[in-house]
C-alpha cells in the first residue's frame, strides 16, 4: 500500500542528501558533464527544481509542464546558472513541493503526469523521490546505486518491472535479487528467461544506468530494454 506521508519524508531526506552534496561543488564542477548524454551538472539540477514545480501542478490538477519544448527550454536557461542560484532553486522548489504535498487533500484521485500517464495522487512523492534519488547518482560526485535506500531500491525495482510488464518487445523475465523476486516482460507462454543480480545491478540496468554485464540470464539472453 502507497503511504504518501512516508515517502513525502523520505523525498524530504533524499533532499538534504543532494544539496549537502551537491553543496560541496564549486562553480566550475557544476559546467562539467553529468552522466546523462548532453547534460551538465547544471542540467540535471535545473532539471530537478523544475520537476519539483511540475510535481506541484499535477497535484494542483494543472497540466505537469506547458509544453515539451517549454520544458526543455526552461533547463536550458537554467542550467547555466552558478552554484549558489542552482542550490536555492532545488531548495526552494522542494519545500514547495512539501507544502503542496502536506495539504489536506484526496490522495485516491486520479491525477495526470507527461503524455497522457496517469496514477494516483498518492504515488506522486514516490515519482518524485525516483527523480531526486536517480539523478543524485546521474550528477556523478560519489553518490552510487550502490548508496541507495534499500527501501528505495526494491521498490523501484518493482516499479519498473510493472512499467515493462506486458511489454511486447520484452520476453517473459523473471528477475530476482537473491532474496527478492518479480515479473516483467509479456506474458510468460512458454519459454521464460531469468535474469538475477545485486539489487543495485538489477535497479542500475532496469533504470537505464547499468548495462547489466554484472547480471546473469538463463533461459535466453539478456533482454534489451525499451527507453524509458
Amino acid at each position: 500500500m502507497i503511504d504518501h506521508a512516508h515517502d513525502l519524508v523520505c523525498v524530504r531526506d533524499a533532499t538534504e542528501r543532494l544539496l549537502d552534496a551537491v553543496g560541496k561543488l564549486d562553480n566550475a564542477s557544476v559546467t562539467e558533464s553529468s552522466r546523462l548524454p548532453g547534460w551538465t551538472r547544471g542540467h540535471v539540477l535545473a532539471h530537478l527544481a523544475r520537476n519539483a514545480d511540475a510535481l506541484v501542478n499535477v497535484l494542483r490538477g494543472r497540466p505537469m509542464y506547458v509544453s515539451a519544448e517549454a520544458r526543455d527550454a526552461d533547463i536550458e536557461r537554467d542550467a547555466p546558472r552558478a552554484l549558489d542560484a542552482h542550490l536555492t532553486d532545488v531548495r526552494d522548489s522542494a519545500a514547495r513541493f512539501q507544502d503542496t504535498g502536506a495539504a489536506p487533500a484526496d490522495w485516491s484521485r486520479t491525477v495526470e503526469l507527461r503524455n497522457g500517464v496517469t496514477d494516483t495522487a498518492a504515488r506522486v512523492p514516490f515519482r518524485r523521490w525516483v527523480e531526486v534519488e536517480l539523478h543524485h547518482v546521474d550528477l556523478g560526485i560519489g553518490y552510487e546505486l550502490d548508496d541507495l535506500p534499500e527501501e528505495f531500491t526494491q521498490r523501484e525495482t518493482g516499479f519498473l518491472a510493472d512499467r515493462f510488464a506486458g511489454h511486447p518487445d520484452v520476453p517473459p523475465t523473471r528477475l530476482s535479487d537473491g532474496t527478492r523476486a518479480w515479473r516483467t516482460g509479456r506474458e510468460a507462454g512458454g519459454a521464460q528467461t531469468t535474469v538475477t543480480g545485486s539489487p543495485a545491478d538489477l535497479l542500475g540496468w532496469l533504470a537505464g544506468r547499468r548495462d547489466g554485464s554484472a547480471l546473469t540470464a538463463v533461459g535466453g539472453p539478456l533482454p534489451a530494454l525499451p527507453p524509458l
